[in-house]
């Protein structure tokens, strides 16, 4: 999150990515830095234990969640 604040600050659209295991803490560090707007988007969790195909699966979702942030 502080790389999309920064980012952000310097006028270059940003998304976050994480785990949805971190959901909270993705709403708690962009109030806590100043910018309740900065976007995110979560990845369905877990992450370490998936196999190669449901992360492919995982980065088409999150792809389209990104630019979907970006743009909408």
């Amino acid at each position: 999150m502080h790389d999309t604040v920064w980012f952000e600050i310097q006028g270059l659209p940003a998304v976050s990515i994480a785990s949805s295991e971190f959901a909270q803490a993705a709403e708690t560090q962009r109030n806590a830095l100043g910018m309740k707007d900065a976007r995110y988007i979560l990845v369905d969790h877990p992450i370490q234990d998936a196999t190669d195909d449901e992360m492919r699966e995982k980065a088409r979702v999150a792809l389209r969640a990104v630019i979907a942030a970006l743009t909408g």
